[in-house]
C-alpha cells in the first residue's frame, strides 16, 4: 500500500506514551574533543548544582517528560566500581518535581579505562545498564525510559569517520556503528533483565538528502546519503547484520533529531526551506512512520536566536499534520532546553528556553520561546480534547 493511500485513510494519531507531549532535553555529551579535553554538558550548562531549580522550572511551563544524561565516566571511574553520586540527586530531584526522565546512558562518551573497540567494552557497558537499573528500582522508578546510546549513526560518523570526537578514527564509522549496537543490544537485554517494562528510545538524526543536480550519479549519491540515516535503526531490529543479534523486538521508540539544517544537497550544499527539493517536516516523519512503524519522539529540536520561536510553530504545525496523517508521534522536546557553552565554534548551539545561570544560579527565560510553547500547548490540549470529548489525565497541556 503506498504512503499516499495510507495517509487517505489513516485516523489522527492520539499520543499517549509520555507524560507530556511538549518537553526538553538538557545537553549531556561527555564526549573527548581532540587532545583528549573530556566535555561535560552537565557542568558547564551548571544543570549538575542545578537540578532542582531546572526540573521545577520545566514542570512550571508543563515539560513533565525530558530527556537527562547519566554520566558513565563519572560513576564507573575504577572498572566495576559504580559511584552514583553524581546520579542519585537527580532522580531525587525529578521524583520531587514529577519529572518523567528519559536517562540517557551513553552520550558520545564512555570511562577513559575502556577501549570502545575491544569486546569488553559491550559486556561493561552491559553492567552498568543493568547496576543502573537497579538503582533506579531501588529508588522507586516504576515505568523508565532509556536511551542506551546516543545517536549511534552520528556518533560512528563524527568519531570514526571525521575524528571529531571519541574514538578519534578515520575510515571506520561502519565498524563503530556495529559495536555500538552491539553495546545498545546488549544494555537493552540487561535492563530488561530488571524492568521487563522498560522503554527505549533509539535516537539519531532524522535527515533529508536532495540530488544536486540531474545526473545519475547526484541522484544515487543523494540515495545513499539519505538512506543512511537508517542504519542504526535497520541494525537494531535485525534488517541488516543480523549477526549482531538485532530482531524486532529490541526497536521500541524512535527518536528522531532535526534542525534546520537536516536537509541539504547530494554535494553538501545546505537547502533551505525556500528551495523546491526541500521536503516538509511532516513528509519526513510519515516515512520514518512507514517504515518500522515504531512509536516516535522528536527528541531534539531547535533553532538559533530569534528563529527559536518561529521555528518550534513550524515544527509543531508539521506534527499536527503527521498525527493527522495517523503518524505515531508522541512527543517534541526542545533542545536544548537549558543554555551550555559551544563545543567549539563549529559546533551548533541552538537557541534555549532557559540560558546560562547566574552568579546566583538563576536562570533567564526566552519569552518569544516561552510564548509560543505556551500557544502550542494550548492549541494542542483544544485540538486533542475536540476530538477525545475530555480532558486528557493530568495538567499537563499535551
Amino acid at each position: 500500500m503506498s504512503t499516499s493511500s495510507v495517509s487517505a485513510t489513516a485516523k489522527r494519531h492520539s499520543p499517549s506514551l509520555f507524560r507530556s507531549f511538549f518537553q526538553g532535553s538538557f545537553a549531556c555529551s561527555t564526549a573527548c574533543r581532540s587532545g583528549g579535553k573530556r566535555l561535560d554538558m552537565i557542568i558547564s550548562s551548571g544543570h549538575d548544582m542545578l537540578a532542582q531549580k531546572d526540573y521545577a522550572a520545566l514542570a512550571e511551563h508543563q515539560l513533565l517528560t525530558a530527556r537527562d544524561g547519566a554520566r558513565w565516566y563519572l560513576i564507573e571511574k575504577k572498572p566495576g566500581e559504580y559511584d552514583w553520586s553524581s546520579f542519585l540527586p537527580m532522580v531525587h530531584a525529578a521524583n520531587q518535581h514529577g519529572i518523567q526522565i528519559i536517562w540517557e546512558l551513553a552520550h558520545f562518551g564512555y570511562p577513559a579505562h575502556l577501549d570502545i573497540w575491544s569486546p569488553d567494552f559491550i559486556s561493561a557497558f552491559a553492567r552498568f545498564a543493568k547496576a543502573m537499573a537497579e538503582v533506579m528500582r531501588n529508588e522507586g522508578v516504576e515505568q523508565p525510559f532509556f536511551t542506551p546510546v546516543n545517536q549511534i549513526s552520528f556518533w560512528s560518523w563524527a568519531g570514526a569517520e571525521v575524528a571529531w570526537l571519541n574514538p578519534h578514527a578515520s575510515g571506520r564509522g561502519q565498524a563503530l556503528k556495529k559495536q555500538l549496537t552491539r553495546a545498545s543490544l546488549a544494555a537493552i537485554a540487561a535492563i530488561r533483565e530488571v524492568y521487563p517494562q522498560a522503554r527505549f528510545v533509539l535516537t539519531d538524526p532524522l535527515v533529508h538528502v536532495a540530488p544536486a543536480d540531474d545526473s545519475a550519479s547526484a541522484r544515487a549519491e543523494a540515495h545513499r546519503q539519505h538512506q543512511a540515516q537508517f542504519a542504526a535503526w535497520d541494525m537494531l531490529c535485525g534488517r541488516t547484520c543480523p549477526e549482531l543479534g538485532g530482531s524486532a523486538e529490541m526497536l521500541d521508540i524512535i527518536g528522531l533529531n532535526y534542525y534546520p539544517d537536516n536537509q541539504w544537497l547530494s554535494n553538501g550544499a545546505p537547502l533551505t526551506a525556500t528551495q523546491p527539493a526541500w521536503r516538509p517536516l511532516h513528509l519526513l516523519l510519515e516515512e520514518v512512520w512507514q517504515r518500522y512503524q515504531r512509536p516516535m519522539l522528536l527528541a531534539e529540536t531547535g533553532a538559533e536566536g530569534d528563529a527559536r520561536a518561529s521555528w518550534l510553530n513550524v515544527v509543531v504545525d508539521e506534527v499536527q499534520l503527521a498525527l493527522e496523517r495517523g503518524v505515531g508521534m508522541e512527543g517534541v522536546s526542545l533542545y536544548p532546553v537549558v543554555e551550555y557553552p559551544a563545543w567549539a565554534d563549529d559546533r551548533r548551539s541552538p537557541g534555549p528556553l532557559f540560558s546560562l545561570p547566574d552568579p546566583n544560579g538563576n536562570r533567564k527565560i526566552y519569552e518569544p520561546l516561552a510564548l509560543a510553547l505556551r500557544s502550542q500547548q494550548i492549541k494542542f490540549r483544544h485540538q486533542t480534547q475536540g476530538r477525545t470529548g475530555g480532558e486528557e489525565d493530568g495538567a499537563d497541556l499535551r
